[in-house]
């Protein structure tokens, strides 16, 4: 049996801008076995000369990740950034007391930077905020981005880099509104901190983009009031207010776990509403624009606790079929909002929630890995208003949502769908109405599914849930079909007239 055809109408005119590419970035914290045994493993037989696994890192090349946010998280709000610089062996070990583990700072801000420039990664850092001061992460901005001269870009330079390493996104501290945080104070509080800090930063450095830290999700009893009190206070220094949102599907409900992007949408949707409304308010010609810096599923490990170890195994999340697809979803619901999303970063990218897991020398690509490589590799153009028509169902927490969920971008003569059918027993088609656009053929096609909605990949089956060849992609007199299996994923390049 299939669902009755879902319609997807599609107009050049109906834009929504461009598809920022800093929106597929990503987030390496200090937590757990993200930096070590995850990107930094200097003893292991794939280590580079710089210590770093070439294994791990290759995996990550296909994902194309653009800003990469670093050292935290919730680890940010205890580090100071001088812990981390300098020979090795003088460098201080740690307790941190963000995941209570043991940090030895032998990877720090230069070896960050050195493998942001072999991956071609954007450099975001996030300063202390929490049991730091302004001028501290004043000083940080000094010894990333000014030319050698002064007391902090000496230091740099004394460390090996001549050169700035022109460090042009910084937020201003993290999760500030959460008791959980180091440091937290009352928004009106932070706000003053975090506007000293970004006169200081921008005073040292005018080219640098700002992000004040907003509040750290949808059921907090600060949403929305906290963001609205501290853009009210930062004023023109924030370029981006930050948004966090980590889902998941404690009560084995796949359709409503599915109809998440809902409220992915809304949120986003709110949060620019207040970015809107300040800017009114300040009489500002300045828009803040929506920083999305942490965001996946995140539900089944709930280990936070490293009890004085070094490289604890903490939330080590096992991502299942169902698990992508709402990792694609978010993709979906970023690419949906190009108007006003112009960074987000996927929480985090190495064993720590994350697409890839280590084992020793072994790697593992689970399932969360492919939604992204198969968005991020047609990112390239402008996001196109989705209009949907079809079937739909009602969840239980978030309203009726589409069984097809879906977006578009229109690039150079191409036009990149993206589709995922929700239904868990149901094929569907998709009928691709693209008005002007004229589609001639299919230039590539993808499709993500698997066994069922738990199917996961392990050590000892890899390729259970993987991007695979999709061949059910007709096109004919301008418009296309597509044919989705159950609880399926598909990215489509169609070529244009």
């Amino acid at each position: 049996m299939s669902l009755e055809t879902t319609c997807l109408h599609l107009h050049r005119q109906h834009t929504l801008g461009p598809v920022d590419p800093r929106v597929f970035g990503g987030f390496l914290e200090h937590m757990g076995r993200a930096v070590y045994e995850g990107v930094y493993a200097p003893e292991s037989k794939h280590a580079d000369a710089d210590g770093c696994r070439k294994d791990v890192l290759g995996a990550l090349q296909p994902l194309q990740m653009t800003a990469m946010r670093y050292p935290g998280g919730n680890f940010a709000s205890g580090y100071h950034w001088q812990d981390g610089i300098g020979p090795r062996s003088q460098r201080p070990k740690m307790r941190e007391f963000a995941w209570q583990s043991l940090e030895p700072n032998q990877f720090g801000t230069d070896e960050y930077i050195r493998l942001c420039r072999k991956m071609n990664w954007t450099p975001m850092l996030t300063v202390n905020l929490g049991t730091g001061s302004p001028e501290e992460a004043r000083n940080w901005v000094e010894y990333s981005n000014a030319p050698a001269g002064t007391k902090y870009a000496d230091m740099r330079a004394a460390n090996g880099s001549r050169e700035p390493h022109a460090v042009k996104l910084w937020c201003l501290g993290n999760e500030m509104d959460g008791a959980w945080q180091l440091g937290h104070v009352p928004a009106n509080q932070y706000a003053i901190r975090a506007q000293q800090a970004a006169k200081m930063m921008k005073d040292t450095d005018k080219s640098i983009e700002l992000v004040a830290c907003g509040s750290c999700g949808t059921g907090m009893p600060t949403y929305m009031e906290w963001d609205r009190e501290v853009l009210e206070y930062v004023g023109d220094f924030a370029d981006y207010i930050s948004l966090h949102r980590y889902v998941g599907n404690p009560k084995d409900d796949t359709p409503d776990f599915l109809a998440v992007t809902n409220s992915i949408d809304r949120q986003i949707e709110e949060m620019d509403a207040a970015c809107r409304f300040v800017q009114a308010r300040r009489k500002s010609k300045k828009r803040a624009y929506l920083c999305f810096d942490e965001w996946n599923v995140w539900y089944k490990n709930q280990e936070m606790n490293g009890a004085g170890a070094f490289a604890p195994h903490l939330v080590e999340e096992v991502y299942n079929l169902e698990d992508a697809l709402v990792v694609a979803g978010f993709l979906q619901s970023f690419i949906r909002h190009a108007d006003c999303v112009k960074i987000a970063n996927l929480a985090q990218i190495v064993n720590v929630i994350a697409p890839i897991l280590t084992r020793g020398d072994e790697m593992l690509l689970q399932s969360i890995y492919y939604p992204f490589v198969m968005i991020t590799k047609r990112r390239d153009g402008v996001s196109l208003r989705p209009a949907v028509t079809g079937p739909s169902y009602e969840s239980k927490n978030y309203g009726s949502a589409n069984y097809v969920d879906a977006s578009a971008i229109l690039g150079a003569r191409r036009l990149h769908v993206f589709l995922a059918n929700r239904h868990g027993s149901e094929h569907t088609k998709v009928k691709i109405e693209a008005a002007d656009l004229g589609i001639t053929g299919v230039e590539s096609a993808e499709i993500l599914s698997g066994p069922g909605a738990k199917a996961a990949n392990s050590y000892e089956k890899p390729d259970l849930v993987t991007a695979k060849q999709m061949t059910s992609v007709e096109t004919s007199g301008g418009h296309a079909t597509v044919s989705l299996p159950p609880l399926s994923f598909a990215a489509v390049t169609f070529t244009l007239a």
